[in-house]
């Protein structure tokens, strides 16, 4: 038996211990979600749209354990905790709503009867979660393909097991049918045999690494549809607009969440000269200001810890690398005194004109590229193989048009945070950011294919629509 368990990256302290599933363990669940689709499927919708809503009922009432389980096990702040607990709520309508309009019926009368748009399931659906937001990114996929008919088999990031047994017991409550939904808990060992097992789609956000790994893994396997929400190397160009404004959009968009958002800006592109001066100078006296704490602390905290000290040396391992390469230090990448080692400050490197890594450093850290022109601001924010997240921040409505039309980003925002999404909106990427499968809204469109069919109430004789046949 291999025992996992999960901290509070804050304090040290162990908040879930349970069994990790072994292969055994792993088979028999993919068993169990192969059975449970035959009946499941043909489930009618209104009877799915019941058992989600019994799941959101669950949520609601479970919301504040919830919340608290989430900031406690990620290291998020309380506000930031309760955040996502909400947002998991609304996620159930807001998916309903998603399902009627994008995978839908739809009838169309025909001479000889009608034509018929109708979507089914795939089958058996592997959703693998991340660390960063445990409840409200793999919801988004499990809750968009129960409705659809898929079943699911959910394993949890091995950094946040107790949010996902949460989720699994308000399943529970929600008296979903047996093997509809079932949770494994475990480390990427695994994630590996529920990926290598009898599945019909993986669900997966996480890193581009692992993305690029899961498009190898299944490059022979294409009757298994692949939905991957990947990270980003974000660019924001803040061009003008008074420096103070400015700064106020770009902490939010580089350091909210410790920077473990996917869609964090990475660069900031700014103008040489006085004006980039006065921008940078204010982002680094606004980033000064946050405070940094444990999740229930008061005054509540911007932010908190990294996942693990393990995430934070891996980041100062990265940060130490463009320094050596000849980044200037604006703000330092170091740990906070009386703290833990995951715990980091947000750190502000100016790489003006260096070769550094197109990569996405997954902590507070933002990097500074100073260009001569707008042009050149939009190369140097295109200049990168991931497009998940861009941003302006600009009054001049022409640049913000120059920009959309030539960005490479699945979610681009004029003067608002990179980070800013809505959930009846799409979310993702191109490039390494993703596969052309965005999630949030359009989830629907990967939990189920459609099926177009023309119908006549009563066989027809055709005969006299085929050309030259001859008399009998």
């Amino acid at each position: 038996m291999t025992i996992l368990s999960s901290t509070n990256p804050a304090t040290g302290e162990t908040l879930w211990t349970g069994e990790a599933a072994g292969p055994e363990q792993v088979s028999a669940a993919l068993a169990a979600a192969r059975i449970a689709f035959e009946s499941w499927s043909v489930t009618p919708l209104d009877e799915r749209v019941a058992y989600v809503r019994a799941y959101k009922a669950a949520l609601e009432a479970n919301q504040d354990t919830l919340a608290r389980a989430i900031s406690q096990e990620t290291g998020k702040p309380a506000w930031e905790g309760k955040q996502e607990a909400a947002t998991m709520v609304a996620k159930v309508e807001t998916s309903i709503k998603a399902q009627a309009e994008r995978t839908g019926e739809r009838e169309q009368g025909m001479a000889f009867g009608r034509a018929i748009l109708r979507h089914r399931p795939h089958g058996v659906m592997a959703v693998l979660g991340p660390y960063n937001f445990p409840g409200h990114l793999p919801n988004g996929h499990i809750v968009p393909a129960l409705l659809a008919g898929d079943t699911v088999v959910f394993k949890p990031s091995e950094e946040t097991p107790w949010v996902g047994q949460l989720m699994a017991e308000c399943w529970a409550e929600a008296g979903l049918p047996k093997g509809v939904f079932q949770l494994l808990q475990g480390r990427r060992d695994t994630g590996a045999a529920l990926i290598a097992g009898e599945i019909d789609g993986l669900l997966f956000t996480g890193s581009a690494g692992a993305g690029a790994h899961f498009r190898r893994a299944f490059v022979d396997r294409p009757e298994v549809i692949l939905a991957l929400e990947l990270g980003g190397n974000n660019p924001l160009i803040a061009w003008d607009g008074d420096p103070q404004a400015i700064a106020s959009i770009a902490v939010q968009s580089a350091f909210i969440t410790s920077g473990q958002r996917c869609s964090c800006a990475r660069r900031l592109i700014v103008p040489e000269g006085a004006a980039g001066d006065a921008i940078v100078a204010a982002v680094a006296a606004m980033a000064d200001r946050l405070t940094i704490g444990q999740w229930d602390e008061t005054p509540e905290p911007t932010f908190g810890p990294l996942v693990s000290a393990t995430a934070a040396a891996n980041a100062r391992k990265a940060v130490a690398a463009l320094v050596e390469a000849g980044a200037k230090v604006i703000r330092p990448f170091s740990g906070v005194e009386g703290r833990s080692d995951a715990f980091v400050t947000p750190a502000i490197l100016d790489v003006t004109g260096l070769d550094v890594p197109d990569a996405e450093i997954f902590a507070p850290v933002l990097q500074v590229i100073r260009v001569a022109d707008f042009d050149a601001a939009i190369r140097a924010a295109n200049a990168t193989a991931f497009g998940l997240s861009g941003g302006l921040i600009s009054a001049d409505e022409a640049l913000w048009r120059r920009y959309a039309d030539r960005a490479r980003a699945g979610v681009l925002n004029w003067n608002r945070p990179t980070t800013g999404a809505a959930g009846t909106m799409p979310f993702g990427g191109l490039g390494a950011s993703g596969n052309h499968r965005p999630s949030a809204y359009y989830a629907a469109d990967y939990c189920a294919y459609p099926v177009a069919s023309f119908e006549a109430g009563e066989v027809a004789d055709l005969s006299g629509e085929i050309k030259g046949l001859k008399a009998s």
